[in-house]
């Protein structure tokens, strides 16, 4: 069959095809050129297996952009990105360049220069270490007890990373166990890790981690230490018998050591009594490391009038 040329055919559609092709070029012929600097972020791919970063690229680089105004001030922060290709690195300090190829942009907006652009990062093998986990324990027991043994379970983790920042390591750390005021032990289950950004661990670990809270091991007895009495209603006075106490202490060698009969307060609370005698219970106020074991004798005699 032959094809006859009809040049008349659909010609309504061809004008308005036409008029709307002129009109298009208008307004992006009329339409101003900018250009912009941004900064934007750089992403790694492709690192080969076996390899890890020693040295941190930077996080952003520059980017100066050319378009219709509209097109650049429509722009959000996730339509610029920079990748690095990283799959022919090898161990050592290695420089990829970083051209406007490697910038996505979106339609209508052209790339003009990146900075910087070359990027240097070092390279080394990834290797595997197996250390010890040491607990971190936060806080002071209470007076006149002491930390004991602390022991993990797991007590070792496999640690991953560059063979020179694995070397340095001597162990990985836990979240803090909290032992404040504790008279017995501690145990509690926290999460291992490194302070390496350039280590991981193998595998996400939980650890029990357990603290022998013991006695201290000095004990002292105080002679004569004077009983006080305490909140006596106005008008009124007392006297205790006997007036003086003995108190055993325990805490360090050293804060034990250190004490005297009159750096313990030892005192009964008359708060609300009228004149009579009263038998009441002496009590020690509490003192830096060290713990108040005994109180000789355990009660008083208060004469109030």
């Amino acid at each position: 069959m032959r094809y006859r040329f009809r040049p008349f055919r659909h010609f309504g559609l061809k004008v308005l095809a036409v008029v709307l092709a002129f009109l298009l070029w208008l307004v992006v012929a009329g339409e101003e050129t900018v250009e912009r600097s941004v900064r934007v972020p750089l992403e790694l791919q492709q690192v080969p297996a076996g390899l890890d970063l020693v040295s941190e690229p930077p996080a952003t680089v520059d980017v100066l952009v050319r378009g219709a105004s509209d097109a650049v001030s429509r722009m959000s922060p996730g339509d610029l990105v920079a990748v690095l290709d990283l799959r022919t690195a090898r161990s050592g300090r290695r420089f990829f360049p970083l051209t406007p190829e490697e910038v996505r942009a979106p339609f209508g907006v052209d790339v003009v220069e990146v900075v910087p652009n070359t990027v240097a990062i070092v390279f080394e093998k990834e290797g595997r270490k197996l250390v010890p986990i040491a607990p971190s324990v936060e806080g002071r027991p209470a007076p006149g007890y002491m930390i004991g043994q602390i022991t993990s379970d797991p007590a070792s983790v496999t640690v991953i990373g560059p063979d020179s920042v694995l070397d340095r390591l001597p162990a990985a750390m836990t979240e803090p166990v909290l032992v404040a005021g504790a008279k017995s032990r501690v145990q509690e289950a926290v999460t291992v890790g490194v302070a390496d950004p350039h280590l991981r661990l193998q595998a996400p670990v939980t650890a029990k981690v357990t603290v022998n809270v013991i006695p201290a091991p000095a004990e002292r007895t105080l002679l004569h230490v004077p009983v006080r009495i305490q909140h006596l209603g106005p008008g009124l006075e007392a006297r205790a018998l006997p007036p003086v106490v003995k108190v055993t202490v325990r805490g360090s060698e050293t804060a034990v050591r250190a004490l005297r009969a009159d750096s313990i307060i030892v005192s009964v609370d008359a708060s609300g009594l009228g004149a009579g005698r009263y038998t009441l219970t002496p009590r020690a106020a509490p003192q830096r490391d060290t713990g108040i074991v005994q109180i000789e004798p355990a009660e008083v005699q208060i004469t109030i009038r």
